[in-house]
């Protein structure tokens, strides 16, 4: 199977690592000859110093942007208001992701929290940001005590709306995993949706040369 030149990454809620798998899954394909970018539609907490995109840049080493930038942690719609700006349609970013895939192989696209974070001021989320897009999303997950509903809500909501899903990435793998751990990873394991990697927990502290040498062994699940 071709992997697709859009791919969305969402999470199962907000800091489940989302990011750190964007980052890994830009410098495996990176590390096999294609060209990536990444692109984030909407990057809150910019006052705290977050930026997704900077992060993305530093571990991996391809070009990351963000569409809107919003200065308070919160999600899109409310960030925006606090700061007065005009949250733009998601067709919007759908045209910039499209610009993107013309001068790069793959375009990584990081939602903000979980799928159905609202975008805009329409109420669009990820999903339909996918939706227009017509490409396949990868689910990140936490190990741990509500991780199986959590996902199975997300690959359900997926699912509804048609949409493909290469499969679900474990975001922060313990270095001592225990029962809890090995059993949420073997039923996510018996899912018609597979599970294509674990990242180590910690792995943001890595040097950016040690994690883009353990990304592509981190997913080795992603189809080629």
């Amino acid at each position: 199977m071709n992997l697709s030149p859009v791919i969305l990454v969402t999470g199962t809620d907000t800091g489940v690592g989302k990011t750190i798998t964007t980052a890994a899954l830009a410098a495996a394909l990176n590390a096999k000859g294609r060209s990536v970018a990444v692109y984030k539609p909407c990057q809150s907490g910019a006052a705290d110093g977050d930026s997704d995109a900077a992060e993305v840049l530093r571990l991996a080493g391809v070009p990351a942007e963000a569409g809107i930038v919003l200065q308070e942690a919160m999600a899109p719609v409310a960030a925006a208001a606090i700061d007065g700006t005009p949250l733009p349609p998601v067709a919007w970013h759908a045209e910039r992701i499209r610009g993107l895939t013309a001068t790069h192989d793959h375009v990584l696209v990081e939602g903000a929290g979980g799928l159905l974070v609202e975008l805009d001021s329409d109420g669009s989320t990820l999903a339909d940001l996918g939706s227009l897009l017509a490409a396949p999303f990868m689910v990140v997950a936490r190990p741990g005590l509500g991780t199986l509903n959590h996902t199975a809500l997300t690959l359900e909501a997926l699912a509804a709306r048609g949409l493909d899903v290469l499969g679900v990435v474990l975001g922060s793998w313990p270095a001592r995993p225990d029962a809890v751990h090995h059993s949420n990873r073997q039923v996510l394991g018996s899912l018609l949706v597979p599970v294509i990697g674990a990242l180590p927990e910690r792995a943001s502290e890595l040097s950016p040369a040690d994690f883009r040498a353990g990304a592509a062994a981190w997913l080795n699940g992603v189809p080629a």
